[in-house]
């Protein structure tokens, strides 16, 4: 007769034969693998975890390959200072700041349960270089100009990420933005922003993380002069008002 749970073995084995992988193509520690499965634990178990994908094989495709794939960008790995704008979930943020323990990770996140969890998940994973902000990236004065890195995953409009991100970052930083499929319309409309908030984009890459992956790319930008003070506007003009060439950036 066969044993009911062997199913749940069999969904173990593989989860842990998918870490396997990730830590073969990445660079991985004991210690980090352990650190992988207590997240994914955590999602799969955890009923407030901010997002639908909580199977841990899924998880460690769509979440961890996902922000991984950021580790192949000229910077990303040397970054001292790295800010993830509108942190859900997590992810990018916490995947990189295991990879990257020399660099202190601000998790900037606006809703109160969504950092309940980041706490919960920093804790379980024991994942000491990463700190949650409560608050609007528009809002976070401490961040102005320190970070080396900024990332943000499935957070807007890119025209307004670009205005989260740019005040925040020191002047030859980083951003690398998450995307599928691009639109040329909203690319045309982010580099008026980008002049505007004087960034430059550097590359658009696609990138396919996991094999089921399709229209991913990361787009990157550089930092190439301070900010101009106008920025950042108050919280939700970004979206509200987002910048143009034709209304003189207003």
């Amino acid at each position: 007769m066969r044993d009911l749970s062997e199913p749940a073995r069999d969904r173990e084995r593989l989860a842990a034969d998918q870490i396997a992988e990730l830590c073969d193509r990445f660079g991985c520690s004991d210690h980090r693998r352990a650190q992988i499965d207590s997240l994914l634990r955590l999602l799969q178990g955890d009923p407030h975890a901010p997002t639908s994908v909580t199977d841990p094989r899924a998880a460690l495709q769509m979440h961890f390959a996902d922000s991984l794939a950021a580790l192949e960008i000229e910077g990303v790995s040397t970054a001292a200072s790295l800010v993830d704008i509108g942190s859900g979930a997590g992810f990018p943020g916490i995947a990189l700041a295991m990879w990257l323990p020399h660099a202190h990770v601000h998790l900037v996140e606006s809703r109160g349960t969504r950092c309940a969890f980041l706490r919960r998940a920093l804790a379980c994973a024991q994942v000491s270089n990463a700190t949650v902000v409560h608050t609007r990236a528009e809002q976070w004065r401490e961040g102005l100009g320190v970070n080396h890195l900024a990332v943000a995953r499935a957070v807007g409009p890119q025209p307004a990420v670009l205005e989260y991100a740019a005040p925040l970052l020191a002047v030859g930083g980083l951003l690398v933005d998450w995307r599928g499929r691009r639109e040329l319309q909203e690319e045309q409309q982010t580099l008026c922003a980008a002049d505007q908030l004087r960034l430059t984009r550097v590359d658009v890459r696609r990138v396919q993380p996991f094999p089921s992956a399709k229209d991913r790319h990361l787009h990157v930008f550089q930092k190439v002069e301070e900010t101009p003070p106008r920025f950042p506007r108050r919280p939700g003009v970004a979206l509200k008002r987002p910048l143009r060439a034709d209304r003189g950036g207003l």
